[in-house]
């Protein structure tokens, strides 16, 4: 048996004597290891690289010989649980977990967290909790090095309103501290190494309705929502017809940035975001930018608009991981050429022009991009005189939509931020 302790949020370990009892080996940290009294006849492995104390762990569970690994918090959170039930399997740990951070910081703020969306940033690329914070009111993130408050602070800077981060230090020791910050103010400084958690909180919604579900919201009951449900100029607007495949190729979800480029009134941005992903909507005519924001309000979700003509605007946005672009113009080929340059999964390109498929489609394949797309034409029930329906043909509309088969996703090495301290 591998009995594994989670030491809560303080920096000693509180061991009970009859888990290091008998105990062959002990593994943890090198301060979990001086905190408690480890037998004197057993080894002890202070955690670096994870892969040779799982050997040597091995060798003792072969031997049938007990096993004690010390971990901070919860080890069961984002911890080295996995690892050792991967290896191990499930059935030869006794977990014993404490507290983790990420409650003791919602504690030490005051607030639930059962509707909040944990991300852990340690050893991975800090683009996913970045974008989960621009898409969520409530974020815990789990930190590392190069991805602490300062990293974060400088992403969220100038891309995300209304923002206050909770940056928790040394928590349950004699050196905790926890400090409400702007992201401006957290990139301005130097954490040091103590940082435990950063909460990302934009404070007008903390409270949130009561949850039965824990975690990200539940998703949206509908979507390809009917034209009526955004305020729009003229039926400028993506169909719900256009939309609902548009939405399926893009493939929103937590943890993404999507651009909405000519974005209009919107549409495609806000059910995006309220698919879970991070959004940042493109428009050129100002009134079509309070369009937008009225629009993300009314559908409670956190739109980012840009003001300004692609592809111009564009080189001050950070890379999508998809695009759609429903505008654009003669400049459109330009436009898709520099979209799909930079996205990072796919293009989605909606056009009534005949005349423009085949730069669209060249601009797709010139970025590397596998091309496909579908002419759309739907025909809606309308009501006639007498109680009788007729068909009425909604204009045709072109989907061409490009895919990366490369994942330019960076890879980085998995690390254990809540159960292993190293």
């Amino acid at each position: 048996m591998i009995t594994v302790v989670g030491t809560g949020t303080g920096t000693g370990a509180v061991v009970a004597e009859d888990v290091l009892y008998g105990a062959r080996l002990v593994v943890g940290g090198r301060r979990h290891l001086a905190a408690v009294a480890v037998p004197e006849d057993a080894e002890q492995v202070v955690l670096g690289p994870l892969a040779p104390a799982l050997d040597t762990i091995q060798a003792y569970v072969e031997k049938g010989e007990p096993v004690v690994v010390l971990a901070s918090g919860d080890p069961g959170f984002f911890g080295i649980v996995r690892a050792l039930a991967e290896r191990f399997s499930s059935d030869a740990l006794d977990v014993r977990p404490g507290v983790s951070s990420v409650a003791t910081a919602f504690a030490r703020a005051g607030l639930t967290w059962d509707d909040a969306v944990v991300v852990s940033a340690h050893g991975r690329d800090l683009r996913t909790a970045v974008n989960a914070c621009r898409a969520h009111p409530k974020v815990a993130v789990l930190t590392g090095p190069g991805a602490g408050p300062a990293e974060l602070g400088a992403a969220l800077t100038h891309r995300t309103g209304g923002r206050v981060l909770v940056v928790a230090s040394a928590l349950g020791s004699g050196e905790e501290q926890v400090e409400r910050v702007t992201p401006a103010e957290a990139a301005a400084r130097d954490w040091g190494t103590a940082v435990s958690v950063v909460l990302c909180l934009d404070e007008s919604r903390v409270l949130g309705a009561v949850r039965t579900v824990a975690g990200a919201a539940v998703g949206p009951a509908q979507w390809a929502l009917d034209e009526r449900e955004f305020e729009h100029r003229d039926s400028m607007i993506t169909k719900f017809e256009v939309r609902a495949l548009a939405l399926a190729r893009l493939g929103p979800r937590l943890g993404d940035l999507v651009w909405d480029v000519g974005s209009g009134s919107g549409s495609v941005a806000v059910e995006c975001a309220r698919l879970g992903a991070a959004v940042t909507a493109v428009e050129k005519t100002r009134d079509g930018v309070e369009r937008i924001r009225a629009n993300a309000e009314a559908h409670g979700v956190d739109v980012h608009t840009v003001h300004g003509a692609a592809p111009t605007v564009l080189s001050d946005l950070d890379d999508p991981d998809a695009v759609f672009v429903g505008g654009g113009g003669r400049e459109l080929p330009a436009i898709v050429t520099a979209c799909a340059r930079r996205a990072r999964r796919t293009v989605v390109v909606a056009m009534a022009a005949l005349d423009r498929v085949p730069a669209v489609r060249e601009a797709l394949s010139a970025a590397g991009l596998t091309v496909d797309g579908v002419l759309l034409q739907s025909s809606r029930l309308a009501p006639l005189p007498g109680d009788v329906t007729r068909l009425a043909a909604t204009n045709p509309v072109f989907l061409l939509w490009g895919v990366r088969t490369q994942d330019r996703t960076e890879v980085r090495t998995p690390m254990f931020p809540e159960g292993v301290a190293l």
